[in-house]
């Protein structure tokens, strides 16, 4: 497991509800979580979260961590505001640190250019066929999609997403990801019994 902290980008209107598996189960693992907004200012969720940053964005070095998470936003699709958040993913992909992009921010990182060359999922295909971006034959019908670095997924698969960036890190495989898949997603509970014995209930 990397000693490098998993950055969490965090800004007005942001749908708290789209990284809470994610963060939570990182966190239970071991990483650290440093949430990083604008600037050091508060941000409030689109839930009424307010939510105080550990960094700002211009002090963040792709070197210093194991993974950026971009979650969705109002503010992705009403101007060019997060437009230096997708800069920065592109930052961290260049340099081969992994990236993660859920809902809106799959759009930012369409205007980008970041999914031209990877496959990729989103909310559906149109959505993002509206930002012009150069990606159309790569986008995968699918609830979460990992490719070049980069996760990807729709704003109705929090779990899936979560998923992907817990095989992406290491931080549960096989049989143990599977259930993990099945118990959150599909509230199967048989797979319990199998995160308990793995020790990661």
């Amino acid at each position: 497991m990397s000693s490098k902290p998993v950055y969490l980008a965090v800004y007005d209107t942001l749908a708290d509800w789209e990284t809470g598996h994610t963060t939570a189960h990182l966190a239970r693992a071991g990483h650290g979580i440093r949430t990083v907004g604008p600037s050091t200012r508060p941000v409030r969720s689109i839930g009424g979260l307010r939510v105080q940053p550990d960094l700002a964005l211009h002090e963040v070095r792709p070197e210093d961590g194991s993974l950026l998470i971009l979650p969705g936003a109002d503010l992705w699709d009403t101007g060019d505001e997060l437009a230096p958040f997708a800069r920065k993913a592109r930052e961290f992909l260049d340099a081969g640190v992994p990236v993660a992009a859920i809902c809106g921010a799959t759009a930012g990182l369409a205007r980008e250019g970041l999914l031209d060359d990877r496959a990729h999922t989103s909310a559906v295909s149109f959505y993002l066929a509206a930002t012009g971006y150069g990606g159309g034959e790569r986008y995968v019908d699918a609830d979460a999609v990992t490719d070049g670095g980069l996760v990807t997924a729709g704003p109705t698969e929090p779990v899936a997403f979560a998923r992907e960036i817990f095989r992406l890190l290491g931080v549960y495989e096989g049989e143990v990801l599977d259930a993990w898949y099945r118990l959150f997603h599909d509230s199967d509970a048989a797979a319990y019994a199998v995160l308990e014995k793995a020790g990661a209930a």
